[in-house]
């Protein structure tokens, strides 16, 4: 065990899976460490998915995630595997066996999931830049609460071979950073994409997903959105959805849960694991769900593709909150823990649905904690977001 994860402090390192792994000795990520979420595979190590069950009743992985082996390739260091919300179904960062990793930019209060150790450890910097999932937010969520870069890229775009799912239509290889030239690099290396990327023409401030973070969080964002406005152009403000975000949600939560349960519903029912709070209601919950939501759901999610997509053509961007407010204190009740949930699925749900890239960016405070703003672009634009934001971040 080597002396970053020996010397964890942060609660962000599995002692139950440790790996460590030298990268090439040249490369663009060359000199660079970074640490793994625990549910990508490495070769000959357990993949716990924030599950003591699942780490016991699984064997160790044949061959190394092609994400991780691109990093590795590129010449980045791999520290160590970092905790992961149980099953990766989870937005607090607060894993029932495990513990909760410490959120530095924000003390005493969660990290977010379910990325929750590799932001955790990327915002201390014991890591150069570290790798996440997300589905329904778990890299954009924490990125904001941690107050660092943080990307979902277009689904699809980079290889989940050798990682655990969660929903597989929504599910996404992510990754956080510090500094916004590492978190390019990471980027183009993940991606597989070293073109020149183009510039975005308009911004769009997404008034409705605003109008669920409030007021407090709008005047917070105020300078940060002048700041993108300057470099991109003059804002215009939009409603993102033609109805209630809130309903956007249950177009991504009815076919999560049908997915989830589709991957794991087999293990549920034979090994019956000992579930934490939360993620026992939802795998509870996913087998009772009408098919016929699901079917409405998948029906309106090609329509949103085709709004958004309409939204965003040649060249825009949208402006959004990242999360609908600042982190959480650490052990808040059940009633807050779901008041967040459903406050934050209809800002995150978004990109899912649509299979878009976000880019999760820390340039706001608010009562002292980081508060990210979000921005979104058209599938397959994620190098247009990540030089917009080394642009943002100089």
């Amino acid at each position: 065990m080597n002396e970053i994860v020996a010397n964890d402090k942060l609660g962000a390192f599995c002692r139950h899976t440790h790996v460590e792994m030298k990268g090439a000795p040249e490369g663009p990520l060359a000199g660079l460490g970074f640490a793994v979420k625990d549910i990508y595979d490495v070769a000959g190590q357990k993949t716990g998915f924030g599950s003591p069950d699942w780490l016991r009743t699984h064997e160790p992985a044949a061959r190394t995630a092609p994400a991780v082996q691109a990093l590795l390739d590129a010449g980045a260091h791999l520290v160590g595997k970092t905790l992961s919300d149980e099953m990766a179904w989870s937005l607090t960062g607060e894993n029932a066996h495990y513990g909760t990793p410490v959120n530095v930019s924000a003390p005493g209060r969660i990290p977010g999931g379910s990325s929750s150790g590799s932001a955790s450890a990327v915002a201390a910097g014991v890591v150069d830049f570290a790798i996440g999932s997300d589905t329904g937010g778990s890299v954009r969520l924490p990125a904001g609460f941690c107050g660092i870069l943080g990307m979902r890229p277009t689904h699809g775009r980079i290889s989940l071979e050798g990682v655990c799912a969660l929903a597989p239509s929504f599910d996404t290889c992510g990754w956080f950073a510090r500094d916004a030239a590492v978190f390019e690099r990471v980027g183009r290396v993940l991606l597989r994409d070293d073109a020149p990327a183009p510039a975005p023409t308009r911004l769009l401030i997404a008034q409705d997903a605003l109008a669920i973070a409030g007021d407090a969080v709008v005047k917070a964002l105020e300078p940060a959105l002048d700041k993108v406005a300057a470099l991109v152009g003059r804002p215009a403000p939009v409603t993102v959805g033609d109805e209630p975000l809130s309903r956007w949600m249950d177009y991504f939560r009815f076919p999560q849960g049908v997915e989830a349960w589709a991957c794991h519903g087999g293990w549920v029912t034979r090994v019956k694991p000992e579930f934490g709070p939360g993620i026992k209601e939802r795998f509870a919950w996913a087998p009772t769900i009408d098919p016929k939501d699901v079917g409405r759901a998948k029906m309106r999610r090609e329509e949103i593709t085709r709004r958004m997509a309409e939204l965003l053509g040649g060249g825009a961007v949208l402006a959004l909150p990242s999360a609908p407010g600042i982190a959480l204190l650490r052990n808040s009740p059940p009633r807050d823990l779901d008041g967040l949930r459903s406050r934050a699925l209809p800002i995150l749900c978004i990109a899912g649905l649509a299979r878009l890239p976000q880019v999760s960016l820390p340039l706001a405070r608010l009562d002292g904690c980081p508060l990210g703003l979000s921005l979104i672009a058209a599938r397959g634009s994620d190098t247009l977001l990540l030089t917009l934001a080394r642009a943002l971040m100089s």
